[in-house]
């Protein structure tokens, strides 16, 4: 049971109000009587904040419940769901996913929009832009009060600008700077792999971890790190950018503008489809689409030959361990300096690799590093930044509307 702290009035207030938002966001309605056990206040406190709440257009009567279905304890509690709604979008090579949703983050509208590299950046991004507003039209939304966009690259925590030391479609950085032109609300840049590790933390593979570390194994690998409940950037929004991770292995050193020779050049996509060839598989090649980006086809393929693997552990048992002990000295790097305690394995390798790779690459773990790491492999699906782009906007609503006290 969550008790309330002492404050003064007015404050009490507001620390009651966002307690009683919290928990019909959490629960999705509530009773008074429910209300007033759950959070130990008082029946009189439960009655004022629930009218105050109402007035204010946060919360509304949704029914009643109960053998009597009449009087005060029977009346049930919502938030006002459309209050706002928000929306998050998840920026690949190939194009973008968009999803728009209420206030609660339930998903009322998606769109997909796909991109030929050879479209000029500054239409790709209008085209983004008109597509997201066409949806939230569709979904019965006037305004966008918060958009989420999920992009690979650093982002700059103090100007909250894209600075990638990658080479990215130009499209990319054009299109932040056209969402927030061309919309009236708020618009959050956040790096892809980060909102990843937020969903996994939320309805992923963490939700009993406040500390964890999500080790991204897509085209390209990043980790998104959370410490004490808090996603950590660093200083200029790198935390997490293992591609650059100079590890044995590889045939030379990543440097300041380009990461072949780390990390990357051992476990991204284009080297796990080499290394299922040099174990006698062959990747699937991906249908040419004439829009899809080498990127994204890559990580199809070996998504696809690390299914096969798992499928058929007595043909693809010996790709699977070679596999885990390359991902291994990525994870031990992280492991050693961080001493996590969890890692989940996320992206379409990951995610493809199951528990049979996350098994592999804890047993190898364990024999680099003294330190006990659990390795889980991702639950929150292959939508996990769209997912933590919802998420993330819908923080930013809530904090808004309901205030932080």
């Amino acid at each position: 049971m969550t008790t309330a702290r002492t404050a003064t009035p007015s404050t009490a207030r507001a620390i009651n109000d966002r307690l009683a938002l919290d928990l019909l966001l959490r629960h999705g309605t509530l009773t008074a009587t429910e209300l007033h056990s759950l959070t130990g206040l008082s029946r009189p406190t439960v009655s004022d904040l629930l009218e105050r709440l109402q007035r204010g257009g946060l919360v509304t009567l949704v029914g009643e419940r109960g053998e009597q279905r009449r009087g005060p304890n029977a009346r049930v509690y919502g938030l006002r769901y459309d209050r706002a709604q928000l929306a998050g979008i998840d920026v690949r090579t190939a194009g973008v996913t968009l999803a728009v949703a209420d206030l609660a983050g339930r998903t009322l509208a998606t769109a997909a929009v796909p991109v030929d590299p050879a479209d000029p950046p500054a239409d790709v991004a209008e085209r983004v832009l008109r597509t997201l507003l066409d949806t939230a039209e569709q979904a019965g939304a006037t305004r966008l009060h918060t958009v989420a966009v999920g992009a690979p690259g650093l982002v700059d925590p103090a100007t909250g600008e894209l600075n990638s030391a990658r080479s990215l479609p130009r499209w990319h950085a054009e299109l932040v700077t056209v969402l927030r032109a061309g919309l009236t609300g708020e618009v959050i840049l956040e790096n892809e792999v980060n909102l990843a590790g937020i969903a996994e933390h939320r309805i992923g593979a963490a939700v009993d971890r406040d500390t964890f570390v999500l080790l991204w194994l897509g085209h390209g690998v990043g980790a998104a790190v959370l410490l004490d409940g808090r996603l950590r950037r660093g200083f200029s929004g790198g935390t997490g950018e293992i591609a650059f991770l100079p590890v044995p292995g590889t045939n030379g050193l990543p440097s300041a503008t380009a990461c072949e020779g780390g990390f990357h050049s051992l476990a991204g996509s284009a080297a796990v489809c080499e290394l299922a060839r040099a174990h006698g598989l062959v990747p699937p090649v991906p249908p040419a689409s004439g829009v899809s980006g080498a990127g994204e086809d890559d990580a199809a393929a070996a998504e696809a030959v690390v299914l096969a693997a798992v499928a058929d552990e007595a043909a693809g048992g010996p790709f699977l361990d070679a596999l885990a002990e390359r991902v291994a000295l990525g994870a031990a790097g992280v492991c050693v300096i961080l001493d996590p305690g969890c890692l989940v394995l996320g992206g379409e390798i990951g995610r493809a690799g199951g528990s049979a790779l996350a098994d592999r690459v804890a047993a190898r773990l364990a024999a680099l590093s003294p330190l006990r790491t659990e390795v889980r492999a991702g639950a929150a699906g292959g939508g996990a930044v769209l997912s933590g782009a919802v998420l993330t906007a819908s923080d930013a609503v809530c904090l808004d509307l309901f205030g932080d006290v």
